[in-house]
């Protein structure tokens, strides 16, 4: 799924030359205290954690402990990392006065350079993503928005060194560093069976690596050698990159020739139970037709109300099907999911001209 970028501006104000007077009646600037620095995490090649964590590897997975606690002593906690992950992830007490805005969401990822890039990328990448399409049933438009929306086809993959990434979050982040910590132990295996050194690959700063950022769990489970070569490569290869995308989809229930999402509209305001429902499809969409859902279609069957809120605008509701579904096990984020969608239709529509 996105990093966010720091903008500082520095004003320079040039102050008029003042008399000796004139400074001495000045009001003296009240002292702002500063913030007391943060503490300085410990090296992880102190950290028991680490030692507990490079003991279990040993014994499970048979890896060699001097081996592991050299590549630890040559990565150190990453603050960025965990403040960024922090600021992913605000608290509860916050997250319920933050106002989403669809649009805002959707103007990130529906531009000219994606839509036109897509384009490009479809021209250059064709065969594969017919092949895509023949083996798992994924049209060439979403594996396309996909590529786009996580790297802009590949060219912004991220400069984080993954291992460092990865274990800073699986020892100091203390809100999901067990789901980190096997995340971790994906990647020190994934090192393993590809011949790679852990301590080469850049990714995200949440361990997300390569063309389609596939954490190391999913590269280990989903990703396929879509060019034969013997190897998955999900850093260069664009084979590799474009197969793996559809078979994650295809794995997550993606079906052949089925719709995705349709827009509706609202007779009343949606019941919360609609909207609670989840994302799996679980609403039947007769039963929502005849309670005031307009424009939904008689097939599927099932599906689940999206909502899509902006600020001063009118909420815009989507039904979504399975393959909506399927692309929210990429990012479980309903804004993802349909910009991920859209884009697909803009660039589509595009190639048809």
């Amino acid at each position: 799924m996105k990093f966010a970028l720091a903008f500082f501006v520095f004003l320079s104000i040039g102050l008029p030359a003042h008399s000796q007077a004139n400074r001495a009646q000045a009001t003296p600037s009240r002292q702002i205290p500063r913030a007391a620095p943060k503490p300085k995490l410990p090296d992880f090649s102190g950290n028991p954690a680490v030692a507990e964590f490079i003991s279990q590897m040993a014994n499970k997975h048979e890896f060699a402990p001097e081996s592991l606690a050299e590549h630890f002593s040559k990565i150190v906690p990453n603050e960025r990392v965990l403040d960024l992950m922090a600021s992913s992830a605000p608290a509860p007490a916050q997250a319920r006065t933050i106002v989403r805005s669809w649009r805002t969401y959707r103007g990130r990822f529906l531009t000219k350079a994606r839509i036109d890039g897509g384009v490009a990328f479809w021209k250059e990448n064709a065969e594969l993503l017919a092949k895509a399409h023949d083996q798992f049933g994924v049209p060439p438009e979403i594996i396309v928005a996909i590529v786009g929306v996580e790297t802009l086809y590949g060219r912004n993959k991220g400069t984080i060194g993954v291992l460092e990434a990865l274990a800073s979050l699986a020892f100091h982040d203390a809100r999901r560093a067990d789901f980190f910590r096997d995340e971790l132990e994906h990647f020190l295996l994934l090192a393993r069976e590809n011949g790679f050194d852990p301590l080469k690959p850049v990714g995200s700063y949440a361990g997300a690596i390569g063309i389609p950022q596939f954490l190391p769990s999913s590269w280990r489970a989903y990703a396929v050698d879509f060019d034969g070569d013997g190897v998955i490569d999900l850093e260069k290869s664009m084979a590799d990159s474009i197969g793996s995308v559809a078979s994650y989809l295809k794995a997550h229930g993606w079906q052949r020739g089925e719709p995705v999402a349709h827009k509706v509209t609202m007779k009343s305001k949606p019941m919360d139970s609609w909207l609670d429902a989840g994302m799996l499809p679980s609403l039947l969409v007769s039963d929502l037709a005849l309670k005031g859902v307009e424009g939904a279609p008689a097939s599927p069957e099932m599906a689940t109300l999206i909502n899509l809120p902006t600020p001063g605008q009118p909420t815009e509701y989507w039904l979504g099907y399975q393959n909506y579904y399927a692309i929210t096990r990429y990012n479980r984020s309903t804004f993802y999911s349909m910009s991920v969608f859209q884009l697909a239709g803009e660039i589509k529509s595009l190639m048809g001209r």
